[in-house]
């Protein structure tokens, strides 16, 4: 039984005035994402709820992107290269600006005003950004840690001096301080070999053991807490290096989970790869605004209180036999459930095939309730993929559409799967987009490796082809009120890893919503739906003429009366928050 079909069929675009249309869910083996043809930029594309507007390839010198990162209309993605700049202020047409070559690694990114940071970790890293790499176990010219480049001029980045560290940078993330808005804290996670203490005083590299390590200062089992001051970020530096991993009761610092390479077998029946050793992080995302940290720490997903950003404390682990890597992690937008993402096979394996089982190399789904995280389901890409195809889960972020919990997520060559998770018990895929392989002779490494919604659009890194830009589109699943609604919400900056609330401001997209909510779900149907429909359109059509504020009121009461819905309804709240804006 191939237990991951499954097709969304797509319905016509709605609009105020129209009813939601279902359409008939295809047969269970017709999910047009298996069987796509191959190639590297004339591959198939199967797509349901989502339009890709435009594929830009990667410029010459450049190979392996990686993660994304957004200032007013420009997206910058990072790769192993360095980092590229383009030009989003019209989605459907961007635009390459800079390519900053830079090599050193992954090469993630983050903004945060006028500072770009960005992470390095291979030891060919050089300071001076070179290309010629850093030879010898000692070499005073490598830079490992996170670079800092000055943005203000976005076409000319200036690189400041950076902070080095002794496991260099995978992946990093920007912490703000709600009651400093001098500094900003950068939580760095190092994945790599841990550097010679002669190039880099304090360094200590100890062996990765069941035993409990209490002694010494070893390089594992700890992160790095970069403080960088906003007014003189050249002075950058380590201020802390907690160690969020120990055991309160008995001191060691290795306190959660230590499985050793090949000492224990995946569900799978393989050996777990890689290994899920809690002695650092891979990804962590910060959510400031209600002081709390999800860690996602190869071994363990954590819980942190990060109140006191240079000393964050955890308050909560959590561990799954199905996991054999936890790589990254999101909180819904209100911040009481958090997604891990198990990262098995480390990206480059094909982890989607028929045989892989749905909760292996997937999400889950977690509600946070008084500080301790309860699982509740898992979700994985529901189509099949191919054994020349790396899929595995991998980076996303929140859609922000009013009343429901949605998260867009890239798949490496899986694609991108956007679902709903409002039920944390049963996670729904509405909408996706997938190519074929790109080389169906045999495996090699691309794919999406982050797809954020940022301003309206969604924007893909994809590792092998270039920067996509993304658009969705109406369905029974998601309509096109739901769309405006969300795209109404614009941010001056987006780090998909330091989340914030983002509030839906009172609209009739947002009203229009909250009735195709409704309907969808069947609270609001018949003559009441259609006089609700015709009432609020009615409002819309006189605010656009510009009518009286009473004549739009007048509207919208009767669209409220004619509801028949309690006041603590979701379409009530929301028409009566839409009404509240005319009086």
């Amino acid at each position: 039984m191939r237990w991951r079909r499954r097709a969304l069929a797509a319905a016509g675009a709605l609009v105020l005035g129209t009813s939601l249309v279902t359409a008939a869910a295809a047969s269970a083996a017709d999910d047009p994402r298996e069987g796509l043809g191959g190639g590297l930029f004339d591959a198939e594309i199967a797509a349901s709820g989502v339009e890709l507007l435009e594929s830009l390839p990667t410029p010459e010198g450049f190979s392996i992107n990686s993660d994304l990162a957004f200032t007013g209309d420009k997206a910058v993605m990072g790769s192993y290269s360095g980092f590229q700049v383009y030009d989003i202020s019209d989605p459907a047409a961007p635009a390459l600006e800079t390519a900053f070559l830079c090599p050193g690694g992954q090469g993630d990114v983050s903004i945060h005003g006028d500072l770009l940071f960005m992470s390095v970790e291979q030891t060919s890293g050089r300071i001076d950004c070179g290309a010629q790499g850093a030879g010898g176990a000692v070499n005073p010219d490598r830079f490992r840690g996170v670079r800092i480049f000055d943005i203000s001029d976005i076409s000319n980045p200036v690189q400041l001096p950076g902070v080095q560290t002794c496991r260099g940078s995978h992946t990093h993330t920007i912490v703000t301080d709600p009651d400093d808005t001098e500094n900003v804290y950068i939580y760095n996670s190092g994945t790599s070999s841990v550097r010679s203490p002669l190039e880099l005083a304090g360094c200590s590299n100890a062996a990765l053991t069941t035993a409990p390590v209490t002694e010494g200062n070893p390089t594992q089992w700890r992160i790095d807490v970069i403080k960088v001051p906003l007014a003189a970020p050249e002075t950058a530096a380590i201020v802390s290096q907690p160690r969020i991993f120990t055991d309160a009761g008995t001191g060691a610092f290795n306190g959660l989970q230590n499985t050793l390479p090949g000492s224990a077998q995946h569900p799978s029946g393989t050996t777990y790869s890689p290994t899920p050793n809690t002695n650092t992080c891979h990804d962590v995302t910060a959510f400031p605004e209600i002081g709390l940290l999800a860690g996602a720490c190869q071994g363990n997903g954590i819980l942190v209180d990060i109140s006191d950003p240079v000393n964050p404390v955890r308050i909560d682990a959590v561990a799954d036999t199905n996991f054999s890597y936890w790589h990254s992690a999101t909180f819904s937008n209100d911040g009481s459930k958090v997604i891990f993402t198990d990262e098995w096979g480390g990206g480059s394996s094909a982890r989607c095939r028929v045989t892989d089982q749905p909760e292996w190399g997937a999400n889950a789904l977690f509600e946070i309730v008084d500080g301790k995280m309860e699982f509740k389901s898992y979700y994985k890409l529901p189509a099949v993929q191919t054994s020349a195809e790396n899929c595995v889960a991998h980076n996303g972020s929140i859609v922000p559409v009013p009343g429901r919990d949605i998260m867009v997520q890239a798949w490496y060559q899986g694609g991108v799967s956007i679902f709903d998770f409002t039920d944390t018990s049963n996670p729904v895929e509405i909408a996706y987009l997938d190519r074929g392989p790109i080389n169906p002779a045999g495996l090699v490494l691309g794919g999406y490796w982050s797809t954020y919604w940022y301003n309206g659009n969604v924007i893909g890194s994809e590792i092998a082809r270039g920067f996509d830009s993304l658009a969705l589109t109406a369905s029974d699943m998601l309509s096109a009120n739901e769309i405006a609604a969300a795209g109404e919400v614009q941010l001056d900056e987006f780090n998909a890893q330091t989340q914030a609330m983002l509030v839906n401001a009172p609209s009739f997209a947002v009203a229009g919503s909250y009735v195709d909510q409704a309907e969808r779900a069947g609270d609001l149907s018949g003559k009441a739906l259609t006089q609700v429909r015709k009432h609020l359109a009615e409002a819309a059509a006189l605010e656009a003429d510009g009518s009286s504020d009473r004549a739009v009121v007048a509207q919208l009461d009767n669209a409220i009366k004619k509801s028949g819905a309690s006041s603590d309804s979701d379409v009530v709240q929301a028409l009566s928050a839409l009404k509240a804006t005319f009086s």
